[in-house]
């Protein structure tokens, strides 16, 4: 097992959740158990979680809405989505359409919970990383980042934003140096790293 992680458990069953919170607990992990959405997200004001653990139904409220917004507020936390009744278009939706990075069926299988509860601390960690990597980077840096990542030459992104491609090159080679990319691949990588791209395709 890698090192211990952050996960918040969403469900509206609070038995299952507190059992869900004992075992990640007891494998070393710091939980917290919510019943109810609201109470997550007034949480994670000050609880930034790795990875959330989310129901898809928690009474009338719906997980993957839920699962959005609590990402809007800490956007590097990964989500596993779980459920009583499968549907494959859930399954689809939960991984592409909202980010999940897996869709767990209940009754849960342990080994196949912890694999991806795994998973998602690592890509949180990567996530993480990213956007420690790019803290230095000035308003404008970040504006031709965003821009250069996307596949955009000098010219277009000089274009955009009403500046010479001179001063393109300029932000481009203190951004190389922030960040300590060694070449556009590398920023690439770390943009897909930064937008989750590897999980919401």
């Amino acid at each position: 097992m890698s090192e211990p992680g952050r996960i918040a458990v969403l469900d509206d069953d609070r038995d299952l959740a507190d059992a869900l919170m004992r075992l990640l607990a007891w494998r070393g992990h710091e939980v917290r158990s919510f019943s109810d959405p609201q109470d997550l997200l007034a949480a994670l004001a000050d609880f930034a979680p790795d990875c959330l653990l989310c129901d898809i139904r928690i009474g009338s409220a719906d997980g993957f809405a839920v699962s959005r917004s609590a990402r809007a507020l800490q956007p590097a936390m990964a989500v596993v989505f779980m459920t009583a009744w499968p549907v494959t278009t859930d399954a689809v939706d939960a991984v592409r359409k909202f980010g999940g990075v897996d869709y767990l069926e209940k009754p849960l299988d342990e080994d196949r919970l912890m694999a991806a509860i795994e998973e998602a601390l690592s890509w949180s960690r990567v996530r993480r990383a990213a956007v420690t990597r790019l803290e230095p980077l000035s308003r404008r840096e970040r504006e031709v980042f965003d821009l250069l990542v996307l596949g955009h030459p000098n010219k277009t992104v000089a274009d955009r934003l009403g500046i010479s491609i001179k001063t393109v090159e300029d932000h481009r080679a203190a951004i190389m140096a922030k960040t300590s990319a060694n070449g556009l691949a590398q920023l690439i990588d770390l943009g897909r790293a930064l937008t989750g791209a590897a999980i919401e395709g």
